[in-house]
This record gives C-alpha cells, structure tokens and sequence, in this order.
C-alpha cells in the first residue's frame, strides 16, 4: 500500500490535474480516497469506476454515478447500492433475484422499494438466508406471511422488522394461529436432538456456541424472543411473561421497554441481576415511588443507571451524587433543568453536583462564569469547554489548577492561539492536552511542532494546514504510516511537492 499517494487522494488542495493522474494509477485504496473527493467531476467518476470496481460502491452511495453509468452485469455491487439507495433500474432487481450468486441476492433482499414481483420471488428463494433478509426489511403484508415460513430463522427476522403487524408480532411468542416451525439453521441437514459443536470441523459454520436443536429449535427460538422484546412494534402485554425468565438477557430488554407497566417494573426492581435492575433505573416509565427505591440499590450501576433517568428528581440526583461515582457527562435531568433550578443546582455544596452542572453548554453567563471560578478542579474541567468564555477565564482556569484542566482548556475551540502556545510551553507536557492542541483550529505552527513528540498527537498534527511547509514535507518519510497519510493529505503540503510524488502515467 502506497500511504503517500493514499493521503494524496484525500487532500483537498490536490490540483484537478493530479486528480486525473491519480485516477489513472490507483488501486483499492487510492480509489477509495479519491472517491470520496467533493471535487470529483462526473467524468473521473466513470473513469475511477472503470479502472477500479471496488471503489464504484463508494461513488454510487455518494450519488457520483448514476444508471447510465453502471452496466450490472460487469459493476454488480455498485448497481446494487443504487437500488439499496433506490436510484437503480428497476429491471435490475429482476436481474439480480434470479443471480446465481446467493450474496447477491441477500443484499438485494434487503434494498427498500423493491417490485411487489421481485419480492415475491426473493419470499420463495430456495436459500433461506436470502428469505430471512427480506423478512427483516419487508413491508408489513409480506412480513405477515413470512411469519408462517417452515424455517425458525426466517421468523426470527420477521420479529425484529418494526413493521410487522403488532398481531403478528404476538402470535411469533405465543405461537398461537402459527403452524410450528419445522426446521432451524441448527438442524438444517442434521439429526435431532443436536447440538452445535464449536470445536468442529465446519469451518466456514457461524453459529453460536450454545447453539441447539431438539426437535423445537430452542436456540433459534429463543433468539426470536430476544428480536421480539427489542421490536418496539410487538404489543408489551405479551411480553410481561418474561420478567420471569430465566435468561437475563431477555430481562434487560424488557426492563428497558419505555411501554413497560409500572406493575411488572415493580417486580423487576427485586430481580436478582444488578444488571436487570440497572437497565429498569434508566427507564422513563417509572414512577417518583420506585425512582426512589431504585436509589437505595445497593448497586453502583443501578444507581449510576437511576442518575441517566430523566425524570429523576433534582433531590435524588443529588442524593446519588453523594453516594456514587458518576462521570462527567451531560444528564438528561440536568440538560433539562429549569433556570430556577439550574440556579439552585449551581449553588450545591456538592462539587459533584457542580461537576455535573457544568457539563451543560447554554449556561447563563452568570452560572458560567461563576463555575469558571469554582475552587474544585473537576468542576473547572466540565467548565472549560463552554462557549463563551475569555481568554482571561481560560488563562486562569490553567494557573489554578495547572495540568489537571490542561486539556479540557486546550480543547474550548475558542481558546487562542496564544494560550495554545502557553499550553505546550509552561505545562509540562500532558499527552492529552498536546492532541487536544493538535485538532485545534487555532493551533500554531510552534505549538504543533511541540505536538510531535507525542506519537497520538504526531498523527493530526502532521495534517494540520498550520504546520510549517518543509516540516510537512519531511513528514512524508515518517516511520509511522498514519503520520505519512495525514502529511500527505495536508492542504498545506507544497503544490510543486505533490506533482512530485503523483506518478505520470505517460512518462512526461
């Protein structure tokens, strides 16, 4: 893989002219970068496309080429991806549902808009992955009628497609109105009872480990139960049952339901998997009654699940920052605090509280400015990337509390190109702060030179357009090839230098 040429054909200063001798060279992954070039004309489309299959996918998703330039019988994947994007013929989802590729098929099986006769044909394909992939995409009549398919497999993916009738929904976990099914992909072409042997000596087998089949194809069965209680589409009510299984997986899920009764979410604050109950805590079905129980969990991450509750009282919340560790992010009761709340949250004894506070980006200026002072560090840190502050806020965030806020003020992107500098010369090299410095718009070229030494930052400071020429250019013999693609994509890269590196196909 050539790692100069690859970053080249990302680089937006590329000349047009170099774009042409690129095209006129590359392989897989030099096409795939110019294929994602916003400057590419319709012309070096069709040319990449021909020179190079694999990146037509590419180009047809980003609607570069169109029916006219695609022929499905030499470019198959990309005549796909414009009907995946329903921009293709439509006598080429004929073509394709009778393709002796089985692949093929599959994808097409899944492109929305299909011709009501190309999914009947793909409904009655004789290979079954082909059938289940429709099952997941299909319209809600077909999807009905799969849901009687002999094969379990196909049924499983009829539950997970959000629309399949709610009706049809509930007969796939009673089973009743449905004939049983009458093989899975566990005992396809095989004796039952079985059960899937990992060790085997079927290489190219997927299925799962525990995968099994006595007759009524458990495994596959219960993984249509684990697609029904995801599907927001299957009626709750049959669903409740669950709360006793004995798989706690399939517990989770249904403590996460947002239509879950408050009846059944009672029971589930006493299930035995913390895991169970961490999954209920965040639900936004429950009531102030079982928030508050959930709160004396004596699990961490029910606890921590309650915090992302959005409709935990402010009281609680702050009761649970006490009590557990929670990391700086943006809660949604907190995003969704009332200024008189804000204001009240602003003032908590609770650095935490603080912390939390401050994560949010469209405080008063107030609020901002007095958590900007605040003597707890972890409050400064959620505080510093808030729009709106002054260089002089930023300055002294940094000369309170030093390397700790470092890179949280390095990553405000309003911090100056100034304070930048300062960063990487009076605060002893922090790794995080110098790759905060990296990516910044600000950045300067000394303060980038600085960011080399460090080998995450070396890698966006080599394509940042403020690093000086020449050192962008010694770059591109760097031992680190991701520093090699990021130099030689830099719009700052010398033009002479480019015309350097891109090959003449015609000798010139």
């Amino acid at each position: 893989m050539n790692h100069v040429l690859s970053g080249l054909a990302a680089n937006e200063a590329l000349p047009l002219t170099l774009v042409g001798r690129l095209i006129a060279v590359a392989d897989a992954d030099i096409a795939d970068g110019l294929a994602g070039r916003a400057d590419l004309s319709r012309k070096q489309a069709v040319d990449l496309a021909t020179r190079v299959e694999e990146c037509t996918v590419r180009l047809a998703y980003e609607g570069r080429l169109t029916t006219a330039d695609i022929n499905p019988l030499t470019q198959p994947r990309a005549a796909l991806a414009l009907l995946d994007e329903r921009a293709g013929d439509p006598e080429w989802a004929r073509l394709f549902a009778q393709d002796p590729d089985a692949e093929r098929r599959e994808k097409l099986a899944s492109c929305p808009g299909l011709p009501a006769d190309v999914r009947e044909t793909l409904a009655a394909d004789r290979d079954v992955r082909v059938v289940a992939e429709l099952a997941l995409w299909t319209t809600a009549d077909l999807a009905a009628r799969l849901a009687r398919h002999p094969h379990a497999g196909v049924r499983r993916t009829v539950a997970a497609n959000e629309a399949t009738p709610p009706q049809v929904l509930a007969a796939l976990i009673t089973g009743e109105g449905l004939p049983p099914a009458e093989r899975c992909s566990v005992c396809d072409g095989k004796e039952v009872p079985c059960t899937h042997d990992p060790n085997g000596a079927q290489l190219d087998c997927d299925l799962p480990s525990c995968a099994s089949c006595s007759g009524a194809h458990e495994s596959t069965l219960y993984e249509l139960a684990e697609q029904a209680v995801r599907n927001p589409a299957t009626p709750v009510e049959v669903l409740l049952g669950f709360a006793d299984h004995p798989s706690s997986l399939l517990r989770r899920q249904l403590a996460a339901r947002p239509d879950l009764p408050l009846s059944t979410a009672t029971r589930l604050t006493g299930d035995p998997d913390p895991g169970v109950r961490a999954e209920l805590a965040e639900n936004a079905a429950l009531d102030d009654v079982l928030i508050r129980l959930l709160a004396a969990d004596r699990s961490d991450d029910v606890r921590r699940g309650l915090a992302h509750n959005p409709r935990v009282p402010l009281d609680v919340l702050s009761d649970l920052a006490a009590t557990t560790k929670i990391r700086p992010s943006l809660l949604p009761r907190i995003a969704s605090a009332s200024p008189s709340e804000t204001e009240r949250l602003s003032r908590s004894s609770n650095p935490v509280v603080r912390m939390l506070l401050a994560e949010r980006r469209d405080l008063p200026a107030t609020i901002r400015d007095m958590l900007a002072d605040d003597p707890d560090a972890k409050v400064v840190k959620s505080i510093a990337r808030h729009p709106g502050l002054s260089e002089t806020q930023l300055r002294s965030m940094v000369e309170r509390h030093g390397a700790r806020v470092a890179a949280k003020v390095a990553a405000n992107p309003e911090t100056p190109p100034a304070l930048l500098e300062d960063l990487t010369r009076h605060i002893s090299p922090v790794q995080r702060a110098l790759r905060e410095i990296a990516r910044h718009p600000h950045a300067t070229g000394p303060a980038l030179l600085v960011c080399l030494a460090d080998r995450q930052a070396r890698r966006m400071a080599a394509g940042h357009p403020a690093l000086p020429p020449e050192v962008i250019a010694e770059l591109l013999a760097d031992h680190d090839w991701q520093v090699v693609e990021a130099a030689a994509a830099n719009p700052s890269l010398p033009t002479a230098v480019m015309a350097q590196l891109v090959p003449d196909p015609d000798g010139a």
